[in-house]
């Protein structure tokens, strides 16, 4: 019986990405890695695989993108202010030297998001630079 509760699904479209990639200054490789790697849970588009709908897997990925949405949603980019902006890209760069995203437990089953080295450090630099666009933004106490 559960399978035949809907979940709504996050499928907003790749537009309302377009200004965080144009204010950041992202090259055609950056979008691209942003896309495969961290679109599908910070963004509101998320490219379903056949597991999302099947219960209890779907309502455990709808939690987990909208908490992931709650913590960084380039979708909303534009709604962000200079000093929140400067501290998501903060986040972003301690994450990707960490390694610690995208998650090990989305990377088992999307192969295709893990990030090797040189993509890593593309980001990095990326975000690095993009930074420099918010130093005047007082980071949050």
């Amino acid at each position: 019986m559960i399978q035949f509760i809907p979940i709504n699904k996050n499928e907003g479209g790749y537009e309302s990405l377009e200004p965080f990639l144009k204010e950041t200054k992202s090259t055609a490789e950056v979008a691209a890695l942003l896309k495969r790697a961290c679109y599908d849970c910070h963004s509101d588009q998320t490219a379903y695989l056949w597991y999302a709908h099947v219960a209890p897997a779907s309502f455990y990925l709808k939690e987990h993108i909208q908490n992931a949405k709650q913590q960084l949603n380039f979708s909303e980019w534009e709604q962000y202010s200079a000093k929140r902006k400067k501290s998501k890209l903060n986040q972003i760069i301690e994450v990707l030297a960490h390694k610690t995203m995208p998650l090990e437990s989305y990377n088992l089953i999307h192969t295709e998001a893990q990030l090797d080295t040189a993509q890593t450090e593309v980001l990095l630099n990326w975000a690095t630079t993009a930074r420099l666009n918010y130093l005047g933004a007082a980071l949050p106490q």
